[in-house]
Order: C-alpha cells, then sequence, then structure tokens
C-alpha cells in the first residue's frame, strides 16, 4: 500500500468511464481476487470446528475458544513481517509465501486427527493464518494498486465480495463433510463406554476433517502454482530496502488518536465478529436444541446476512458518509445482541442472525478511518490494523470463561455487546469530522 492510498480514499469511485483494472492485468488480477474467496474458507470452518472438537475431544467451551486463539495469534505475530517481506521482495513472493504455509497448515490436519491431537491442531491452524496475514497484508494493497486510482474503491469492492462466499463455503463444507450428526446422549456415552466403544466413536468425529482440509490444501498449492507462473507487474513501494526507504514514524504513528482508536476498535470488532460467529451454533443448540447440521445451516445463513450487509452498505455510502453509516448500524447491534442476551430462544437467534448484516462494513469502515492522513506512516500504519485481528484470539476463550462461569450461552454475548458500545462512540466521534472517509475494503 503505498503512501498516497490514504488520500486515495477519500475519493469517490467516480468516472465510470475509467477501467476498473488494465486489461493487460487480467491475470494477476483476477488470480489474486480469488485469495480474498480462499481465505474466506478456513477462517469460518473454524466456526464448526470448535463445536466438532468439543465432541471430539471432551473439552470445555474455553478450551474450544483456544481453536480461535491459535489462528487470529498467526496473523499476529506474522502481519508486520509480512509487511516488510512484501517491501523489500514484492507483493508475488509474499503471496507465494501465504500460499505456502496456509497449504501446509491444512496438510498437518491429516497428522493431527492420525495422533488424536488437539494441540497438533491447534498448531496446524497457526500455521494456516501465518499463511493468510501474508495473503491478507498483500493481496488488499496490490488491487487497490494495480489500476487507475479514481476506481480504486470499485476495484477493492470488487474483489473484497468474494470473500464472504468463501467464508459461506466453508461452514457449508464443515457442516456437510466434518458434523457427522451423531450426538449422543448422556445414558449413550455411559454404555459406549462400558463397551470400550467410545474412544472409537471419537477417533471417528476427529478423522471427518482430514478430507475436507486435503482437498482444501491441494487447491491452494495449484493456485500457487499459476501464480508462480503469471508475470506480475512492479508496483508503487516494491523491493525497496527498508533500511534506506522512508521509515515510519513511530512516535507520530502512536500520538495519532484516530489512529490508536481505529486499532482498538479493529481489535474489538474482529473480537465480536469471531466470538459471535464462534459461538452461534451452541447458542441454537442451547436454547432451540436443533441440531448440529441445522444449526451448521442458521450458521450459513448469518453468513449470507454478513455479503448482503456488505454489497448493501456499499450502496448506502453513496448517501451516508461511511463512518456515520457505521455509528448507526452498531447502534442497531447493540439493540439486537442486547434481545440475544435477554430473550434467548427463536427470538434471540434471528436477532443474533442479523446482527451479521450490520457488522458487515465494520472492518474496511474502520481500516479506511484508521489510515486517513498518516503518510509515510501508511505501510505501518495498515499492517498494525491488520494485527489487530488478534482480537479474534482474545474474545472467544474470554466468552467460554464467561459461559464456565454463568453456565448462560445468552451472558457470554455481553463481550460483542461491549465491543460495538465502543465502535459506536469511535464513528460517532470520526463522523464529526469534516471529510468523512469512503470505505476501503480489507
Amino acid at each position: 500500500m503505498n503512501a498516497n492510498l490514504n488520500t486515495e480514499m477519500t475519493r469517490g469511485a467516480a468516472s465510470g468511464h475509467h477501467p476498473l483494472f488494465p486489461r493487460e492485468q487480467v491475470v494477476p488480477f483476477f488470480l489474486v481476487t480469488a485469495l480474498f474467496f480462499l481465505w474466506g474458507i478456513p477462517s469460518n470452518l473454524n466456526d464448526v470446528l470448535i463445536r466438532q472438537f468439543m465432541k471430539a475431544f471432551e473439552i470445555t467451551r474455553f478450551q474450544a475458544g483456544l481453536v480461535q486463539s491459535a489462528f487470529y495469534m498467526g496473523y499476529f505475530v506474522l502481519s508486520l513481517p509480512a509487511a516488510l517481506f512484501m517491501r523489500r521482495f514484492g507483493y508475488k513472493a509474499g503471496l507465494l509465501i501465504g500460499l505456502g504455509l496456509y497449504g501446509t497448515g491444512t496438510i498437518l490436519f491429516w497428522p493431527a486427527a492420525v495422533t488424536q491431537s488437539y494441540g497438533f491442531f491447534l498448531l496446524a491452524l497457526f500455521v494456516i493464518a501465518s499463511g493468510l496475514a501474508f495473503l491478507e497484508t498483500g493481496a488488499g494493497p496490490f488491487i487497490a494498486q494495480l489500476g487507475d486510482p479514481a476506481t480504486m474503491e470499485r476495484r477493492l469492492n470488487f474483489s473484497q465480495a468474494f470473500n464472504p462466499l468463501g467464508a459461506v463455503l466453508g461452514v457449508l463444507v464443515g457442516t456437510t463433510f466434518i458434523f457427522s450428526g451423531i450426538e449422543l446422549s448422556p445414558a449413550q456415552v455411559r454404555s459406549l463406554k462400558a463397551s470400550g466403544q467410545y474412544a472409537t466413536v471419537l477417533e471417528h468425529e476427529t478423522l471427518r476433517v482430514i478430507t475436507p482440509y486435503l482437498v482444501l490444501g491441494a487447491i491452494v498449492f495449484f493456485w500457487a502454482i499459476l501464480i508462480a507462473r503469471t508475470k506480475f507487474p512492479v508496483l508503487a513501494g516494491e523491493g525497496v530496502d527498508a533500511s534506506r526507504s522512508n521509515k515510519a514514524s513511530w512516535p507520530a504513528l502512536l500520538g495519532n488518536k484516530r489512529f490508536v482508536q481505529a486499532v482498538i476498535a479493529e481489535f474489538l470488532y474482529v473480537g465480536a465478529q469471531v466470538g459471535t460467529w464462534s459461538y452461534f451454533i451452541q447458542y441454537i443448540q442451547d436454547y432451540t436444541h436443533q441440531p448440529e447440521k441445522v444449526a451448521g445451516l442458521f450458521l450459513t445463513a448469518t453468513l449470507v446476512a454478513f455479503g448482503v450487509g456488505r454489497f448493501s452498505s456499499t450502496y448506502f455510502m453513496k448517501f451516508v458518509p461511511a463512518n456515520l453509516l457505521m455509528g448507526w448500524y452498531c447502534i442497531v447491534n447493540v439493540f439486537l445482541v442486547t434481545i440475544g442476551i435477554f430473550l434467548p430462544g427463536w427470538v434471540g437467534l434471528w436477532a443474533l442472525l442479523i446482527t451479521s448484516f450490520f457488522m458487515s462494513l465494520m472492518f474496511p469502515t474502520i481500516f479506511a478511518l484508521g489510515l486517513r492522513d498518516l503518510g509515510p506512516n501508511t505501510k505501518t500504519g495498515g499492517s498494525l490494523l491488520v494485527m489487530a485481528v488478534i482480537g479474534g484470539a482474545v474474545a472467544t476463550p474470554i466468552m467460554g470463561l464467561v459461559f464456565e462461569w454463568h453456565r448462560s450461552m445468552a451472558e457470554t454475548m455481553i463481550v460483542p455487546l461491549c465491543c460495538y458500545v465502543f465502535i459506536g462512540y469511535f464513528s460517532l466521534v470520526t463522523a464529526r469530522e469534516q471529510h468523512p472517509t469512503s470505505q476501503a475494503l480489507q
């Protein structure tokens, strides 16, 4: 992401006669746009894994929440190194490293399942997320710079629209191929233990994760081969020795109140999103007593709502400043999550499902607000905003602990409720500024 990206964000995606991307760059554009789809799959397969691992390893909801901790820790650890690597060696090299780590992590699911090791699974998820950190750090800036600045926002909108499609596919694959549909009662568990068959049942549940992840890994490595064989353009800021290029001014960056608040808001947003989706299946089963496959379909529906929200909010931003629209959406989500807390059951289920529609614009809008007017600090600032996804690693186990303390899945939703309160405050404060920012997508 070049130093002028923050000023380009304030321009509308005007001039319909401008091409979305240079005709000669159609292949790189297509290959990188597909990455938005590919990283959406494992991110939301985690929501299925949490439920599956609770069953296969007989662990608590807090322990199952460590799935997200291991996953988002990969983002936190690798995002800044990924930015520095691509600054020196270019976007193509960084994307290949990301795909290599991503594919390797999916393969590690095989030995993890065979050895029946929950810790091994967490390591595999960390490796996958390390690869995704490279992909997310590189793909957005690459798409932003691949063409006329006047069409940057339309270009990013188009590419980012494929991410919710990947998320929906991830949950559908998990619901169909990972969930067995076998949900044993306590009496059945006791009977199987007495007959010595229970360990075999748990092993079968664990082994179900192998095939989906190996197939995903094969696709990822195939895509890496395509990118490796494709000539990529050299964009601004690539191949620069970081020691001699414009360095970020940390005092200026950390002294920028809006940027610091944006990092906090991004941290809380990802925590709210990941926490809600991670325990959504369990919320459904606790209060409506639906089987896991039906609950998985409801999770798919909430991701569809997320995708619809992302498309529709792009349209609404033609008439309402993005930060102000986000503030209104936060107020709605505070109301909906409150319903989910105090009216658990079918009413609360639908309220929490609809929150995905209103959370859809938050990541890209917070990202854009945080990068505004950072100048030479833009690249480093963008990396720190990506690192803020560590919020997903923190909120999920906290929600698991809240459940362990109160034995109420509804009360765990207090965590995302608090997150939306701060994001709403951040949105409405920035909305008073004179230069509203258009959305820039993740």
